[in-house]
């Protein structure tokens, strides 16, 4: 995730003396705050009676007599500097001198793999490793860097494999962007090449002990194929005419590059219906994505392009709900920095809007440190407005995990659907390796609610983004050759759900916010092991692995935020503390956490113990699906819960009526 919310940055039309205060006042009626400001000889920057506030900038003397007045009831006086930028999720190269690219290219002629320096100094190769299917017999040639390697050197090659240590005088030196490109001894039909799959070669670069650069598996086409839509089961629906037509998403992120396959819908019809600049206050014209990152989230919810298998279609699509229709807000800059004052602009335009344009979604693809508690967040208060005007808000949790209370926001927010971040290892014919990586930020929030609410894919999920943005520019290698992007983070996995609140709201436009909240969690599949106990805890997993299909199948109503009162929280009546318990040490657990819990530590990877979802879980037991009985002294009835799907799923297949309304 790119996009760092923070409160540093230039107001649009603040002035630069250093006297000046860039302040939020909060309490009376914006207006009536606006012109308390004007008054005082300050300048009102922003305007936003969706919170009772406005941004100004004042001076210091100014400000004191600002918060004389009765009308300011809260003032927050340091938003020209934070420190509250979340690290961006980490990628194991990012230490490292040299990444390599995402994608091996593979002819008859051999093997070209593209090489980006990071730092200005020479890189030397301490090691070089590869392996490659024997069939194509040894290497007849290898250059790394434009130096060649030696025959001699060559020498001694095992079957498929050859492993290279270098001194100080044989070494290939990286001095910029290159490539190494290898040729083998032996031709093969052209059909091999047709068929070939980058997992079945590997490549890594040695530079120092703690710093290696690997050949990632890939997936077999990701330029026909984006793979997440079949992962959570949005091909299927796809397939069935749910696409999310009538619906209309809002992404709030860093502007949108306007091509084709994002710009037009799956008829090839213009559907980008709203733009708004927060930043600029400015409304109707395009919002250029300098950075590229809301690009790349409006192309995960709404990706138009056909999946092709085979060179056919299959009737699925690159995006999650390819028909949508799709308003842009822009409220982060080129280097994914933004205020929270001109996100909370944002929101209001959204909901200021939600009629005009039908606006039921809201795509969140950012998160911060939380500085207050959730209640006192000026984003956190604005997007609660727009949860109570009837818009689903979909949230990151935010990439600075695996360390508890990490949660950022506003993912910190009870009322919101919160994702974490789930990876598939490059397979899709299994979930057995599917996992949470160390960067999916987990729970429980400051003020103790259990986030985030579901895991969904959010590891190397390919998209468009703009060429030339900030994202391209300084991660070349995340570029594939076909043009795709790929990234990494829960932002990636937010976007996805987003998609998801589409096709729930085509089947049935009636659903609330809280609906669809119930519907996600209830449906969600947690990741069990063999003894009956959760992989990962809810402070992890939440409630587990998002499935578009099983939500429309399984998903219930009436248990989202059952427990809130979102009502009495706008009106300042009440506010909500979770159910986590956070020791003196900093510890946190759950009542009955240690009894549910397995404890295993989860694999990063292949897991022989690891199940997604009841019905994996129950049929890898002994006595099978046919008498499914609980083999442990988990405290969870998993075969009750097996039966009763099983039951739901056999009901509806006799009468499927809410899809079958929802076709076009």
């Amino acid at each position: 995730m790119l996009l760092a919310l923070a409160a540093a940055g230039n107001l649009a039309d603040s002035p630069q003396d250093p006297n000046e205060l860039k302040v939020m006042l909060q309490g009376g009626p914006a207006d009536a705050l606006a012109t308390l400001v004007r008054d005082a000889g300050g300048m009102v920057t922003h305007k936003l009676p969706i919170i009772d506030a406005v941004g100004a900038s004042v001076t210091r003397d100014q400000l004191d007599q600002l918060i004389g007045s009765p009308l300011v009831q809260r003032h927050i006086d340091d938003l020209a500097r934070t420190d509250d930028s979340p690290e961006e999720p980490e990628d194991p190269a990012e230490a490292c001198y040299v990444a390599g690219a995402l994608d091996l290219e593979m002819s008859p002629d051999g093997l070209n793999w593209r090489l980006y320096k990071r730092e200005d100094e020479t890189v030397a190769l301490s090691e070089l490793a590869m392996t490659w299917p024997a069939v194509l017999g040894e290497i007849s040639a290898l250059s790394v860097a434009g130096k060649k390697i030696t025959d001699r050197q060559l020498r001694g090659q095992e079957a498929g494999s050859i492993t290279l240590s270098f001194t100080a005088d044989t070494a290939p030196k990286v001095t910029e962007h290159t490539q190494l490109t290898a040729s083998f001894a032996n031709k093969v039909p052209d059909v091999f090449w047709k068929n070939v799959a980058q997992s079945d070669f590997g490549i890594v670069i040695t530079i120092s002990d703690d710093c290696k650069t690997e050949l990632i598996p890939g997936y077999r086409d990701n330029h026909n194929n984006s793979y997440f839509p079949t992962v959570v089961g949005a091909d299927a629906l796809h397939r069935h005419g749910i696409t999310g037509r009538g619906v209309t998403v809002a992404v709030l992120d860093s502007g949108l590059w306007e091509t084709g396959e994002i710009a037009n819908n799956t008829a090839g019809e213009p559907r980008i219906i709203g733009r708004y600049d927060a930043i600029n206050d400015i409304e109707g014209e395009s919002v250029f994505d300098a950075s590229g990152h809301g690009t790349h989230m409006t192309s995960i919810v709404a990706h138009s392009g056909p999946v092709l298998v085979d060179n056919k279609p299959t009737g699925s699509f690159k995006g999650i709900a390819p028909d949508v229709s799709l308003v842009t807000v822009k409220a982060f800059d080129d280097a994914g920095q933004g205020e929270f004052l001109d996100i909370a602009r944002g929101v209001q335009w959204v909901v200021d809007n939600k009629e005009r344009y039908n606006i039921r979604v809201l795509n969140l693809s950012f998160a911060a440190l939380p500085r207050w508690p959730y209640w006192l967040d000026p984003v956190n208060q604005a997007v609660m407005r727009a949860w109570a005007a009837g818009i689903t808000v979909v949230a990151a949790a935010g990439n600075d995990g695996p360390e508890p209370m990490t949660i950022g926001s506003p993912g910190n927010l009870p009322y919101v659907i919160t994702v974490g971040a789930v990876t598939d290892s490059w397979t899709l014919d299994t979930r057995d390796d599917d996992y949470i990586p160390d960067f999916s930020a987990q729970g429980p929030t400051p003020d103790a609610h259990l986030k985030p609410d579901i895991v969904a894919p959010g590891g190397h999920i390919s998209g468009i983004t703009r060429p030339g943005s900030s994202l391209t520019e300084e991660l070349p290698q995340y570029l594939l050759k076909t043009g795709e992007f790929v990234m990494t983070g829960t932002s990636q996995a937010s976007a996805l759900v987003s998609g998801i609140v589409a096709l729930l709201l085509q089947i049935d436009p009636e659903l609330s916010p809280d609906d669809v909240k119930c519907m996600l969690t209830s449906s969600a599949e947690p990741a069990i092991n063999a003894d009956g106990r959760l992989a990962y805890s809810p402070f992890q997993q939440g409630h587990g692995y998002v499935s578009a299909t099983r939500a429309i199948t399984l998903g219930q109503r009436g248990c989202g935020n059952a427990d809130l009162d979102l009502a009495a929280e706008i009106a300042g009546t009440e506010h909500f503390q979770g159910p986590a318990i956070v020791d003196n040490a900093g510890q946190v657990s759950l009542p009955g956490l240690d009894s549910m819990l397995s404890g295993e530590v989860p694999e990063k990877g292949l897991s022989e113990t690891r199940k997604w979802g009841v019905k994996e879980h129950i049929e890898r037991l002994p006595n099978g699906e046919d008498n499914p009985t609980q083999s442990d002294d988990s405290p969870f009835d998993w075969a009750g819960m097996y039966q009763d799907e099983a039951a739901a799923i056999e009901a509806l297949a006799s009468d499927p009526t809410p899809m079958e309304a929802a076709k076009p």
